[in-house]
């Protein structure tokens, strides 16, 4: 039986890489899947046609996860979709490098309201959706959460603080049999990797290098893990951070 028959997800920013996989993953295990997307509605069309052309069931649902109101009509259209949810992945975010000196609170804002404050409110309207038999949520982080990156001090920061949230919620959620867990990957082969002329780069090769496993990550890779925390193979699995990231420490 799949493992996740019966169950909703919601899977923020889902139009491309990690998300996307997520989302394929989760339905193929039997969940119903809401692809959200915030502009790419091509992307998303996409991932939703190649969940159904294998018998899954998928709508795509646009919504800027940092804009409040936006968040809200996510979820509506969700519960119109399939009128439950199980499992919340928070998966969009954004990452921007800089030095010291060219941090501005335009910089700063821009991560941190979507990567940290769009993660809160997305998860405080999931709750109001998730039934009294309880779900899954994970946080979609990142390896320099506790590993900070230089350049990426913003960047570090608001991982590290979904890191800390995780934990958190995952204490005040608990009594609502909803566990919080995060994924922290290391780098990983995506659509954004490649736009930043990061694929075949010297710092790819450089991270190879430090990775006992001798390469960076596959979407497919984290998303397995994903199954993994959604389903009740985790059932006694909360407040957890799991780095993917095939060995590599700094």
């Amino acid at each position: 039986m799949s493992k996740l028959a019966g169950k909703v997800a919601v899977v923020t920013g889902a139009s491309k890489g990690i998300g996307a996989s997520i989302a394929e993953h989760l339905a193929a295990e039997g969940a119903s899947v809401v692809v959200n997307y915030a502009t790419s509605k091509s992307g998303a069309d996409s991932v939703v046609r190649r969940i159904t052309e294998k018998g899954g069931r998928a709508v795509a649902a646009q919504a800027d996860v940092s804009k409040p109101k936006e968040i809200s009509n996510l979820f509506a259209a969700a519960n119109a979709a399939y009128g439950k949810l199980d499992i919340l992945v928070n998966n969009a975010g954004i990452f921007e490098f800089a030095p010291l000196g060219s941090v501005t609170p335009d910089h700063f804002h821009r991560q941190f309201d979507l990567n940290v404050l769009g993660l809160l409110l997305t998860t405080q309207e999931a709750v109001k959706f998730i039934g009294s038999d309880g779900g899954s949520i994970i946080n979609i982080s990142s390896i320099v959460g506790p590993m900070p990156a230089q350049g990426g001090s913003v960047y570090s920061a608001t991982k590290a603080a979904v890191d800390a949230v995780t934990v958190a919620l995952s204490k005040e959620l608990g009594p609502k049999k909803i566990r919080v867990n995060s994924l922290n990957p290391g780098m990983v082969e995506t659509e954004g990797v490649r736009a930043a002329g990061l694929a075949e780069s010297d710092f790819r090769k450089n991270i190879e290098a430090q990775t006992p496993l001798g390469r960076i990550a596959q979407p497919e890779e984290i998303a397995r893990a994903a199954v993994f925390f959604a389903s009740d193979d985790a059932g006694w699995v909360t407040g957890q951070t799991l780095i993917v990231a095939g060995g590599f420490r700094q």
